[in-house]
């Protein structure tokens, strides 16, 4: 990282660019088949036969189906659990398609990666405001006792838990300010939230990434870095919407505020 912090953001944006926009990046995803839907096993759009079975999913296929298992082509049965990395990295495919095994909540899903997306080819970039330091401020985790799950609606128009570790408190516009957030593996922070801006001049929520607090819960809160969720990218992702009381009432026209225009949605 260079010492200019305004340079430091544009090499971000850049990368957040043409992270989302690669061959299975966010803008790929071309369909989200829970398997509860297709008890028969057959997604119309999927090629192969997926069932459920307790904690794995059985694929069957022909070589009609055209699928490849591991890089080699496929016929028989197979049972799979939950991809765990990133979408090219999918055991199953079906040409240039990646097919992802998902589980949520005890139900399984299929996830359809497909480099050709519609998504992926209007993609004209992610609107961002420019870096601005008013937007970095000082701030404190302070985690709750143990994790609490809050029922949240998804983009996808269901409930599901979300789970959270603490608050991160902090000032804007000279008030004191909290977000309940999330503690991802490896320490850092994660937070849905909504503003005054929030679908006006920047999409209906967004998401916010601060690095692992120091040992006495300090930890700096960078607007600068918002994130547009997946679901801005494509309607197929299942993100959570900002739990109760991580709406604030200030306005934050900072980060990514939403796609460009002549952009999917």
């Amino acid at each position: 990282m260079s010492t200019d912090p305004r340079q430091d953001w544009r090499e971000w944006h850049e990368a957040r660019e043409a992270s989302v926009s690669a061959p299975y990046g966010l803008l790929s995803l071309t369909g989200n088949h829970w398997l509860s839907d297709h008890p028969e096993g057959r997604i119309p759009a999927v090629p192969g036969e997926w069932r459920a079975d307790g904690d794995e999913v059985v694929l069957t296929a022909t070589g009609e189906d055209g699928l490849t298992v591991d890089g080699k082509p496929f016929t028989g049965t197979v049972r799979l659990a939950a991809d765990q990395g990133q979408a090219e990295e999918s055991r199953v495919a079906a040409g240039e398609r990646r097919i992802v095994v998902l589980r949520r909540e005890g139900e399984w899903a299929v996830r359809d990666f497909d480099p050709d997306a519609e998504t992926r080819r209007a993609f004209r970039g992610i609107e961002a405001t420019p870096y601005d330091e008013r937007w970095v401020v000082p701030g404190v985790f302070r985690p709750y006792g143990e994790t609490r799950s809050v029922r949240v609606e998804n983009a996808d128009g269901r409930e599901r838990g979300l789970g959270l570790a603490g608050e991160l408190v902090f000032a804007l516009d000279g008030a004191e300010r909290t977000l309940q957030v999330a503690v991802e593996e490896g320490g850092s922070l994660w937070a849905v939230f909504a503003d005054a801006t929030s679908g006006r001049d920047s999409n209906r929520f967004r998401f916010l990434k601060p690095p692992a607090p120091a040992a006495d819960g300090t930890v700096t809160v960078d607007f600068n870095r918002a994130l547009l969720p997946p679901c801005a990218f494509a309607d197929h992702f299942l993100c959570p919407f900002p739990p109760p009381g991580n709406t604030l009432d200030v306005a934050v026209p900072a980060g990514e505020r939403r796609l460009a225009a002549g952009s999917h949605g």
